[in-house]
């Protein structure tokens, strides 16, 4: 009896530490941003963070290899949200109009706190991208990484092999370019764009309409 109790009980157990495990997570990841927002990405220090929540600095480290990987929480669940819109869309709708429409209306969510995402984290995230050149270099590090998962969904969608078909991979790497010349507009030239899913949307037309630009002196 006491080897079946202990049985009934284990996965209850495993069950309540993966809970405590992933508030613990998401207690850090408030805790960071609130300091982002109101120090700056490079002011704020891993210990700061730990404090906010009562842990030690060792315990971060458990959950996060850096405070870079905190700010880029936000990202991954930008991705792993694309990533889903782009597989529902329909599947006669062109490769591109489909990445578009996926990228827009994951930026959108972000702005207007649908989906489960924190506006205010958005706009704390794009902030920290153009002030902190450490945080901008491991987001284009962890982008390159993750950019596999999205050329992965662009094969399924277009039939393609990814091993030796080199479309879905320049897909994908388009996709990434529109986000950041888009955000880079709407950081440095404000005014032509009051919203980044704006500029986006405008970055993507561009590539469907075709970016081979007549010279000015033809």
């Amino acid at each position: 009896m006491t080897s079946m109790a202990a049985e009934d009980t284990a996965p209850a157990s495993a069950g309540r530490r993966e809970r405590k495990k992933q508030l613990t997570r998401e207690a850090l990841t408030e805790a960071a941003f609130e300091l982002f927002a109101e120090k700056g990405f490079e002011a704020t220090t891993v210990e700061e963070i730990a404090d906010a929540v009562d842990v030690s600095s060792r315990t971060f480290f458990r959950y996060f290899a850096s405070k870079e990987d905190v700010a880029l929480t936000f990202q991954e669940e930008q991705l792993a949200a694309v990533l889903a819109a782009l597989a529902a869309r329909p599947a006669d709708e062109p490769v591109v109009t489909a990445l578009r429409r996926s990228v827009v209306s994951i930026a959108e969510a972000c702005e207007q706190g649908d989906l489960g995402f924190d506006p205010s984290r958005f706009q704390c995230i794009q902030e920290m991208m153009s002030s902190s050149p450490a945080l901008m270099a491991r987001s284009l590090e962890h982008s390159q990484k993750k950019q596999a998962d999205l050329t992965r969904v662009i094969a399924e969608r277009m039939g393609a092999d990814p091993a030796t078909d080199l479309r879905p991979h320049v897909v994908a790497a388009m996709g990434a370019c529109c986000f950041r010349a888009a955000a880079d507009m709407w950081e440095n030239c404000p005014q032509r764009y009051t919203k980044l899913s704006e500029g986006v949307d405008a970055a993507f037309a561009l590539i469907e309409e075709g970016v081979n630009f007549p010279s000015v002196h033809e």
